[in-house]
Protein backbone atom coordinates (compact mmCIF):
# COMPACT_ATOMS: atom_id res chain seq x y z
CA UNK A 1 0.00 0.00 0.00
CA UNK A 2 1.47 3.02 -1.09
CA UNK A 3 -1.42 5.37 0.03
CA UNK A 4 -4.55 5.35 2.08
CA UNK A 5 -7.50 6.63 -0.07
CA UNK A 6 -9.32 9.47 0.88
CA UNK A 7 -13.13 9.07 1.91
CA UNK A 8 -15.34 12.14 3.37
CA UNK A 9 -14.28 11.54 6.81
CA UNK A 10 -10.63 11.94 5.96
CA UNK A 11 -8.68 8.05 5.39
CA UNK A 12 -10.79 5.11 4.29
CA UNK A 13 -11.04 3.42 7.71
CA UNK A 14 -11.36 -0.14 6.51
CA UNK A 15 -7.13 0.25 4.80
CA UNK A 16 -6.19 2.24 7.59
CA UNK A 17 -7.43 -0.72 10.26
CA UNK A 18 -6.06 -3.45 7.41
CA UNK A 19 -2.51 -1.29 7.35
CA UNK A 20 -2.89 -1.05 11.40
CA UNK A 21 -3.52 -5.27 11.48
CA UNK A 22 -1.04 -5.37 9.09
CA UNK A 23 1.41 -3.17 11.27
CA UNK A 24 0.22 -5.30 14.73
CA UNK A 25 0.60 -8.70 12.81
CA UNK A 26 4.52 -7.68 11.52
CA UNK A 27 5.00 -6.03 15.00
CA UNK A 28 4.27 -9.36 16.86
CA UNK A 29 5.65 -11.42 14.13
CA UNK A 30 8.81 -9.29 14.86
CA UNK A 31 8.58 -9.54 18.90
CA UNK A 32 8.28 -13.04 18.23
CA UNK A 33 11.07 -13.61 15.84
CA UNK A 34 13.10 -10.86 18.43
CA UNK A 35 11.87 -13.21 21.84
CA UNK A 36 13.04 -16.63 19.70
CA UNK A 37 16.48 -14.29 18.86
CA UNK A 38 16.31 -13.57 22.73
CA UNK A 39 16.14 -16.86 23.62
CA UNK A 40 19.13 -18.02 21.18
CA UNK A 41 21.10 -15.56 22.54
CA UNK A 42 20.49 -16.38 25.97
CA UNK A 43 21.13 -20.21 24.38
CA UNK A 44 24.41 -19.01 22.95
CA UNK A 45 25.41 -16.81 26.00
CA UNK A 46 24.96 -19.84 28.05
CA UNK A 47 27.35 -21.96 25.73
CA UNK A 48 29.70 -19.05 25.96
CA UNK A 49 29.34 -19.12 29.30
CA UNK A 50 29.52 -23.17 29.27
CA UNK A 51 32.63 -22.52 26.56
CA UNK A 52 34.57 -20.32 29.30
CA UNK A 53 34.24 -22.36 32.22
CA UNK A 54 35.69 -25.47 29.88
CA UNK A 55 38.12 -23.00 28.69
CA UNK A 56 39.09 -22.23 32.12
CA UNK A 57 38.92 -25.96 33.28
CA UNK A 58 41.12 -27.00 30.57
CA UNK A 59 43.60 -24.32 31.29
CA UNK A 60 43.81 -25.32 34.62
CA UNK A 61 44.14 -28.90 33.32
CA UNK A 62 46.87 -27.75 30.98
CA UNK A 63 48.73 -25.97 34.03
CA UNK A 64 48.17 -28.94 35.83
CA UNK A 65 49.64 -30.94 32.52
CA UNK A 66 52.64 -28.56 32.58
CA UNK A 67 53.65 -29.05 36.22
CA UNK A 68 52.93 -32.75 35.72
CA UNK A 69 55.39 -32.76 32.57
CA UNK A 70 57.84 -30.36 34.41
CA UNK A 71 57.54 -33.01 37.12
CA UNK A 72 58.58 -36.08 35.30
CA UNK A 73 61.30 -34.41 33.61
CA UNK A 74 62.61 -33.48 36.83
CA UNK A 75 61.89 -37.15 37.69
CA UNK A 76 63.69 -37.89 34.57
CA UNK A 77 67.02 -35.65 35.22
CA UNK A 78 66.99 -37.12 38.29
CA UNK A 79 67.00 -40.19 37.05
CA UNK A 80 69.72 -39.98 34.66
CA UNK A 81 71.83 -38.67 37.17
CA UNK A 82 71.27 -41.52 39.00
CA UNK A 83 72.15 -43.28 36.34
CA UNK A 84 74.95 -41.91 35.71
CA UNK A 85 76.22 -41.98 38.90
CA UNK A 86 75.24 -45.66 39.08
CA UNK A 87 77.37 -46.12 36.06
CA UNK A 88 80.41 -44.19 37.24
CA UNK A 89 80.24 -46.39 40.65
CA UNK A 90 80.19 -49.22 38.61
CA UNK A 91 83.36 -48.72 36.42
CA UNK A 92 84.96 -47.21 39.39
CA UNK A 93 84.34 -50.82 41.17
CA UNK A 94 85.12 -52.29 37.94
CA UNK A 95 88.61 -50.39 37.68
CA UNK A 96 89.08 -51.53 41.53
CA UNK A 97 88.26 -54.89 40.90
CA UNK A 98 91.13 -55.15 37.70
CA UNK A 99 93.60 -53.90 40.19
CA UNK A 100 92.42 -56.23 43.21
CA UNK A 101 92.90 -58.96 40.72
CA UNK A 102 96.05 -57.90 39.37
CA UNK A 103 97.20 -57.39 43.24
CA UNK A 104 95.89 -61.13 43.75
CA UNK A 105 97.28 -62.79 40.70
CA UNK A 106 100.84 -60.88 41.60
CA UNK A 107 100.42 -62.38 45.08
CA UNK A 108 99.62 -65.90 43.91
CA UNK A 109 102.85 -65.75 41.93
CA UNK A 110 104.75 -64.80 44.23
CA UNK A 111 103.46 -67.14 46.70
CA UNK A 112 104.11 -69.89 44.20
CA UNK A 113 107.52 -69.02 43.66
CA UNK A 114 108.32 -69.10 46.89
CA UNK A 115 106.11 -72.39 47.93
CA UNK A 116 107.70 -73.87 44.87
CA UNK A 117 111.44 -72.90 46.03
CA UNK A 118 110.72 -74.43 49.63
CA UNK A 119 109.13 -77.57 47.61
CA UNK A 120 112.58 -77.08 45.87
CA UNK A 121 114.92 -77.09 48.80
CA UNK A 122 112.86 -79.67 51.12
CA UNK A 123 113.12 -82.12 48.11
CA UNK A 124 116.90 -81.19 47.75
CA UNK A 125 117.09 -81.75 51.45
CA UNK A 126 115.24 -85.03 51.50
CA UNK A 127 117.78 -85.94 48.73
CA UNK A 128 120.68 -85.22 50.76
CA UNK A 129 118.82 -86.96 53.67
CA UNK A 130 117.71 -89.88 51.58
CA UNK A 131 121.62 -89.82 50.06
CA UNK A 132 123.12 -90.04 53.45
CA UNK A 133 120.82 -92.61 54.74
CA UNK A 134 121.44 -94.82 51.84
CA UNK A 135 125.32 -94.27 52.25
CA UNK A 136 124.92 -94.72 56.20
CA UNK A 137 122.71 -97.93 55.02
CA UNK A 138 125.83 -99.22 52.96
CA UNK A 139 128.26 -98.73 55.75
CA UNK A 140 125.99 -100.14 58.30
CA UNK A 141 125.71 -103.40 56.09
CA UNK A 142 129.36 -103.62 55.51
CA UNK A 143 130.19 -103.46 59.07
CA UNK A 144 127.63 -106.14 60.29
CA UNK A 145 128.67 -107.86 57.54
CA UNK A 146 131.98 -107.59 58.97
CA UNK A 147 130.78 -108.41 62.82
CA UNK A 148 129.08 -111.50 60.97
CA UNK A 149 131.53 -112.68 59.82
CA UNK A 150 133.94 -112.06 62.52
CA UNK A 151 131.17 -113.64 64.38
CA UNK A 152 131.50 -116.90 61.85
CA UNK A 153 135.11 -117.04 62.20
CA UNK A 154 134.65 -117.10 65.75
CA UNK A 155 132.28 -119.99 65.66
CA UNK A 156 134.69 -121.80 63.06
CA UNK A 157 136.92 -121.63 65.53
CA UNK A 158 135.24 -122.75 68.12
CA UNK A 159 134.25 -126.22 66.54
CA UNK A 160 137.67 -126.55 65.22
CA UNK A 161 138.50 -125.97 69.01
CA UNK A 162 135.79 -128.26 69.96
CA UNK A 163 137.44 -131.08 67.55
CA UNK A 164 140.79 -131.11 68.46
Amino acid sequence: MDRFTISEKGYNIEEVNKFIDNVISQTESMLEKMKEQQKQIEALNNDIDSYKRNVQISRKEVEASKREVEMYKRSETELRNALSRAEQASDDIRKQAYEEKNVIIEDARRNASRIVNDALLRAEKIELKTDTLERNMRIFKKKLKLVVEQQLSVIDEIEELELK
